[in-house]
């Protein structure tokens, strides 16, 4: 097996007219077809280019996992909960400031940050929203710039957009703090076979971040216009269960809506996802449940694990085991995201022999469905 290679009028019929399109953004930024606008990818223009980097990275095209496996970690997807792994850890910052500013502990704040002053990477690439909650790919190359991106973002972005106008700078070394989707299309672009592979040997870092869905921009957008003004929106949380709570923050409010009320915003692409814990990155950061102020921290490859070993020694996070139940529950978690995206792919497909985008050994699928 390999990536199926081919171009933009594919992309179009084969994702973005049914609706599996995750607004990664590996699409955009490379050519003056296809845009990201208002949380949707828009062909200005029709392209007949047979073979096209936009179909080939994109996420729900062709994804042979032991493909990309074998590209980032020299092993085959081992088709289990939580991918490669090498270590699982609590995690926080060192600082009290930087957690006092983060979502949860800080661990990607501090480590994005650590990794540009060390020279690791010369910026990093990161997600910002603007004044109307519109969320977009940014660049950092300083620690204040990492922190003002702290916050998490639930809105769908076109992050990856930013990484390849970033490729095509005098920049040599990159790192990305991306969604599943996302660090699987970085793995796509690491495992191109086209020429024009858009500089991926930038790529020095992927930080992954635990994801369950991403939600479509206009329609929370008009959702929450009915509750306050986009403008004074700072931040949104949703706290751990049993809470069923989607929290919205001003600077001087806190508004709580039920999940039941956003879940209808949900991106559909996000049904057929079996990836919650950024399988393809070098690390991958979520909140620790019932651990406040601590951050669940999965090394995956040996940068991962070098980058996480220094800040450790330096101070610039600290880590603690993690509880036994707090993995069994991860791992639990992991695998019914797993479990219900195939499930949907299958009534989607209407046949456990044709998994839409994924390429999985049929053993290996057979496992995971049953």
């Amino acid at each position: 097996m390999g990536l199926e290679v081919k171009g933009c009028r594919e992309l179009q019929s084969e994702v973005l007219a049914r609706d599996l399109c995750t607004l990664c953004g590996a699409c955009v930024g490379m050519c003056p077809y296809l845009v990201a606008y208002r949380g949707r990818i828009v062909a200005l223009d029709e392209c007949d280019l047979r073979q096209g980097r936009c179909y080939v990275f994109c996420p729900r095209t062709s994804l042979d996992l032991d493909l990309l496996s074998q590209t980032v970690f020299g092993v085959p997807y081992p088709a289990d909960e939580l991918g490669t792994v090498q270590e699982i850890v609590l995690a926080r910052a060192g600082d009290e400031v930087v957690r006092s500013k983060a979502q949860f502990g800080g661990t990607v704040t501090a480590l994005a940050s650590f990794a540009l002053d060390q020279g690791l990477i010369d910026s990093a690439v990161l997600t910002a929203s603007d004044e109307n909650i519109l969320p977009s790919g940014t660049l950092a190359c300083n620690t204040a710039q990492v922190r003002d991106c702290a916050r998490s973002n639930f809105v769908a972005a076109p992050t990856l957009a930013a990484f390849n106008r970033e490729s095509e700078s005098d920049v040599q070394s990159i790192g990305v703090v991306a969604i599943p989707c996302q660090a699987l299309a970085l793995a796509k672009m690491r495992a191109s076979p086209l020429e024009n592979h858009n500089n991926i040997d930038k790529l020095k870092l992927v930080i992954g971040l635990f994801c369950t869905w991403a939600l479509r921009y206009e329609e929370l957008a008009r959702f929450l216009e009915d509750k306050v003004p986009l403008r004074q929106i700072v931040k949104f949380d949703i706290p751990p269960p049993p809470a069923n709570l989607f929290q919205v923050f001003t600077d001087s409010s806190r508004i709580d809506i039920s999940l039941d009320e956003v879940r209808p915003f949900v991106r559909p692409t996000c049904d057929v996802c079996i990836d919650m814990t950024a399988e393809f990155a070098d690390i991958s950061v979520g909140a620790a449940e019932g651990v406040e102020g601590w951050n669940t921290l999965i090394t995956r490859s040996d940068t991962g694990r070098e980058l996480v070993e220094a800040a450790q020694a330096k101070g610039v996070i600290e880590t603690s085991p993690l509880p036994e139940q707090n993995l069994a529950h991860l791992k639990e978690a992991s695998l019914l995201k797993k479990k219900r995206g195939l499930k949907k792919v299958v009534e989607t497909t209407g046949s456990d022999e044709d998994l839409l985008y994924l390429k999985l050994a049929s053993e290996a699928a057979k496992g995971l469905l049953a």
